[in-house]
This record gives structure tokens, sequence and C-alpha cells, in this order.
């Protein structure tokens, strides 16, 4: 049987101009300490803004310097906010950040709800997907929990290949478990709204079967212990509605996505502190790897389509920060589980996969200008969706702001700092406030304190240090880390740019399947992905050299990663480049250095499902001695 009897439950669809009703009993929403941030960021952001004025030339400002002002004082807002949100990541004891006060250490609480565990793929490779889920099942066991959890695969796959792989996973996932598994598969013909309509078309088919139901993405991992603590923390607290884990990028081979698993790692913990310690039962949810209150979801978080045509209109693209702020919006509390780990996620292999993502969750933030005035919702909830929106309106500001700053150098008619500015840039008198040099490294500063101080942080701990590698080989990574970031930096920002641009003129980013192989970028695909990044950075170069030496060693940072991107992108796409970075002990993370076993169990399971789908392709051309060895493998990874 695919699936269990229907269990319906409605579903209705919510309103964005009229507040909905709160449940009875809600605790008040409360924003004390997000108003702490408010209040730092606005006490950094003024003596910055108004050293830059001082710096221009407070008595006569030209039009330049006048829109030089206006475009940093936003930035560095926005700079100032995270790195005070970091700080209070750093500085806040656990046990305040983790208001749910989920203990660790404590054994596993049993359960008298039921939970439904949701994974939904649109076009996946069927072998990671079904080892994934058996390594949670397995997991889920192990811990005690085995009865209290239902898994359900929620197919949105096209492709009729790739279909049919799903169903022949499924039924061999069935034997190898047994036929008393709690394990179904449902497939939508119809793929409504993606995956929150996946989501949505089964609460309503099902939901009334669970109390709860944790929500995954097609390359998430979560631990069966790590399960059985947030549907505990639930069942203590019926007025919380999600709870949010954070979830830690593992199981990455290229040079790429090794960077951003080892940033995941090291600065993830302290900023997801900070969030939870300001935000409180007002946080955010990130779609995936989250446990969630059915009745609440299914009552309250209904939603709607946006009015218009798409890019803005249509259905709700980045459906997770709205269904949070209707949650919240009716009472229901929303929190983050920064103590609670065992919770795993992968991600783009390449700096094109990357774009590629970047581009669909830009239209689906800005999608959110809509939502932002919707009746009802609290300011922190408003506030989550602002940063989302922000996040890519901040690309072009720092590009306006770079060339401004260059075209001061160049014309010093243009602004009255103009004549000052490369000297006050690259040396020379420093203006009593501050010269300009020194607020602009301030900024850079700001932007690199957090991972500083998450670095400083895990040297604290003696076993955090191992785990990483040792402080050598840490440091190393550190500052690798922080290199290439730099370079990608400017490629991110060119391409979110044209991705704003094709969003404003009615582009539509459409709903393609993740990439998630690593291995395969080539410089044919990367010049062919890159080409115009390229092209403008040469043009860039050559138009400030041009200008002066001092206005190209200025704008050098973002030179040079836009004409270096293409072998930057080939380079880092490899996996043997992060072979070798491994071995050589660079950005290690502890799950590397003492494996989970559940990440092993994974790890095998996929090993040996994807060996078994090459040996059904090749068939009897494979020699009986490759089929013996491989037999032979399978039961150990089995075991």
């Amino acid at each position: 049987m695919d699936l269990p009897p229907d269990a319906p439950l409605e579903m209705p669809i919510q309103s964005f101009q009229e507040a909905a009703a709160r449940e009875a009993g809600a605790p008040p929403a409360r924003g004390e300490r997000a108003l702490v941030m408010i209040v730092a960021t606005l006490a950094l952001t003024g003596p910055a803004t108004f050293a830059l004025y001082q710096a221009l030339g407070a008595d006569s400002l030209g039009i330049l310097d006048l829109l030089v002002l206006l475009t940093f004082a936003p930035l560095f807002a926005w700079t100032a906010f995270s790195f005070v949100s970091a700080l209070a990541g750093l500085l806040a004891p656990t046990r305040e950040a983790d208001s749910l006060s989920i203990d660790v250490g404590a054994p596993a609480p049993r359960l008298t709800s039921r939970t439904a565990i949701l994974a939904p793929i649109y076009n996946e490779a069927p072998a990671p997907v079904f080892a994934r889920v058996q390594a949670m099942m397995a997991s889920i066991r192990a811990a005690g929990g085995g009865g209290d959890f239902d898994v359900f695969i929620l197919s949105d796959t096209t492709d009729p290949d790739i279909q049919h792989g799903e169903r022949r996973h499924f039924q061999s996932l069935k034997r190898r478990l047994g036929w008393r598994a709690s394990v179904f598969y449902r497939h939508r013909a119809l793929n409504t709204d993606r995956k929150a309509g996946n989501i949505a078309s089964w609460v309503r088919q099902f939901g009334a079967a669970y109390d709860f139901m944790v929500t995954l993405d097609a390359d998430s991992l979560m631990e069966g212990d790590t399960l059985i603590r947030l549907a505990g923390a639930m069942e203590r607290r019926p007025h919380v509605g999600l709870i949010q884990t954070t979830p830690v990028v593992t199981n990455r081979h290229s040079l790429f996505a090794r960077v951003e698993q080892f940033a995941s790692r090291l600065y993830g913990p302290m900023l997801a502190r900070g969030i939870a310690w300001w935000s409180g039962d007002q946080a955010n949810y990130w779609g995936h790897n989250a446990i969630i209150r059915v009745r609440a979801f299914a009552e309250r978080a209904g939603l709607p389509h946006l009015p218009g045509r798409k890019p803005f209109g249509g259905h709700v693209m980045s459906h997770d920060f709205v269904e949070a702020a209707l949650l919240r919006r009716a009472g229901w509390g929303v929190y983050m589980a920064p103590s609670l780990r065992g919770s795993y996620e992968e991600s783009p292999p390449s700096l094109a996969d990357l774009i590629t993502r970047d581009r669909r969750w830009c239209q689906g933030n800005l999608q959110h200008l809509r939502v932002l005035p919707a009746a009802g919702l609290t300011w922190i909830s408003r506030l989550h969706l602002l940063r989302g929106i922000s996040s890519y309106l901040t690309a072009p500001l720092w590009l306006a702001l770079l060339v401004m700053s260059a075209l001061l150098s160049m014309k010093p008619e243009w602004g009255r700092a103009g004549a000052a500015m490369s000297d006050r840039v690259f040396g020379g008198d420093s203006h009593p406030a501050m010269s300009i040099a020194g607020i602009f490294a301030l900024s850079i500063a700001f932007l690199l304190a957090p991972k500083i101080m998450a670095f400083c942080a895990m040297l604290s701990s003696a076993e955090e240090r191992r785990l990483f590698g040792g402080s050598g080989k840490a440091f190393a990574s550190l500052l690798t880390e922080i290199a290439l970031s730099a370079l990608v930096a400017p490629v991110l920002m060119l391409n979110q740019i044209w991705a704003l641009i094709s969003i404003l003129c009615g582009g539509d980013s459409g709903w393609v399947a993740q990439h998630r192989e690593e291995g395969d970028a080539t410089f044919e695909t990367a010049a062919n992905e890159h080409l115009g990044d390229t092209a403008v950075g040469a043009a860039l170069a050559v138009a400030t050299w041009g200008a002066s030496t001092q206005t190209f060693l200025l704008m050098s940072p973002v030179i040079a990663g836009l004409v270096g991107c293409i072998p930057f992108a080939a380079l880092t796409a490899s996996c043997e480049l992060g072979a070798l970075a491994r071995r050589a002990g660079l950005l290690v993370i502890p799950e590397e250095t003492s494996p989970p076993p559940l990440l092993e169990h994974f790890n095998a399971l996929r090993a040996r499902l994807e060996r078994e789908a090459e040996v059904r392709v090749v068939g009897p051309t494979v020699p009986s001695e490759r089929r013996a060895a491989e037999t032979t493998l399978a039961s150990k990874a089995a075991a």
C-alpha cells in the first residue's frame, strides 16, 4: 500500500487584507530584544554616517557627495544590524537564546503524539532521496521513536523515467524495511503551487491523523533523537506552532561547496543563536528541517495567490517566511532551536548552481513586497520579511556606492570631497572626524567581524578546535573562506542586479530541478555561464585604468572577482581540488572529523543504491566477479 487511509483536514485560504483572530489563550507578542537590536543598529549607523558627512565636507556637499551619503547610510545600517545580531549570538548564553529550553543532555522524551515526516521531491535522483529516508527511519528506531513517526515521500516529479525510478526505489525500500514500515509514497499529477502546494495538499488529505509534521527538502537529513526532542518540545508547549532547527551543510566534495560547508558549520550556530535571542517566539521559518503543529498550520497558514501576473503575482514562491508570519499573526509561537544539533542539508556544488538558486530566491523575496503590508502581522514578522527583501536590494546599492566613489576620484568637480578622495583613500592627511578610507574600512570590519567572532568562539573549546582540525589548520581555513568569498561577492552582486532587472522586466524564474551532482563543471560550461560577468569586469578594468591608477586600485577587488570568475568557477567546482584541500586539513568540519552515525549510514546506503542502479543498467555485461564484489560491499553497507 503506497498511502494510508485519508484523514481530511480543512485548510482555508488566509487573507492579507483582514487580520485573523488570535488563538484563545495565546501569549502576547513581545519585542523588547528586537528593539534593543534596532537601537544598537541606529547607535552605530548614526555616528558612522555623520563621520562620512563631515569627511565629504559638511558645509558644501556636492550632488555626488549627497548621493554617496544617502547610499551609504542604509548599507551601513544593514551591516550593523547583522553585526549586532552576531554579537548577541556570541554573548548570549545558550539557555537565553534557546527560549524553548530543550535539554539535549537529558534522556529523549516518551511521546504521546503522532508526527509525519514530509519529504517533497521534484525530479531528484531517486537513490539519494530513498537512502536519506531509510537512514532517518533507522535513526528514529534506534532512538526509540519508531512507532511515533510516519514518512511521506511527496513527489511532484514530471520526468517519467525519474518517476519510474522513484516507484521502483519505494518498493525496494518497503521490502528492505518490512511490511510494518510506516513509509508512504504519493505522486501528484498536477504540481499546483510547487512545494507549498504539495505540503498543503498533504495537509488536506492526511493532516487530521497527525499532531505534527516535519518538513524536509530533498537534501535534508535529521537525527532520530533530534526529531523526538522536537516532538517532545511541541507536546510540552501547546501554544508553539513551529520550531526551526539550524541545519548544517554536510557531505560536500567540490572546493566551492566545501567553502560553503565550512562557513555554515563555523558561523551558522553563532548566527542562529543571535537570531533566536532577539526574535524569541517570533522567529522565522526556512522551509525545511522544522517541525510544525498540523492544526495550527491548516487553520492559519493557507496561502492566497498574489494579485497580478508573474513574477510578482501568482503563488507565493518563498512561502516559508509568509507561513511563519501568518502563524505568528494568529498567536502561535514560532521558535528557533539553536542548541539542538543533528539537522543537516547540502549546498549547491558550484558558483553557477548557487546563482541559479539565488535567482529563484530573489524573485520569491521580492514578492514579499506585497505581503509586507498584510493586516495583523507583528512588526518583527515584518522585519523578517524586510530583511529578506533588502538582502537583494543591497546589491545595486553596493555597486552604486563603488561606482560613485570611483567617480569622485576621477571627477573632483562632481563632489566637494572628490579632490581629496584619492588622498584619503590611499593615504595622506586624515580628516579630523574620520577619513573616508577609515569609514569604508569600518564597513568592511563589520562584515568580517562575525566570522572572526565565530572563529574565536570555536578556539575557546578544546574539543571544537580538535574537530576543526586544530587551531592552525582552522585559521588557514578561515583565511581561505574569506578570500574565496571575497572573489565570489562581486559575481553574486552583479548577478543579483541582473536578476532584479529581469524580474522588474517581467521575467519569471520558472521551476527547474536543483542540480546537486558535483564535479561535472568544465571550463566550457563555466565560460558559457560567466562570459557576461567577465565582459563587465574587463570593461570596468579598462575604464578605471584609463581614468587613473588610484581609481583602478579602488575598484580592483570587484574587477578581480569578475575578470577571474570563469577559471574560478571551473576550478572551485572540482572535487579533486576539494579532496586536496581536505587531505591538507583545510575546510574540515567536525562532521568529517567525527562523522555522526546517521551520516555514515546514509553515505553507505547511497553508495549501495547507486551501485545497484548501475548494475541494473549495465545488466549482463557486468562480469560475475564485479557482481560478487558489489554484493559483498552492499552487505557491508547494510550492516
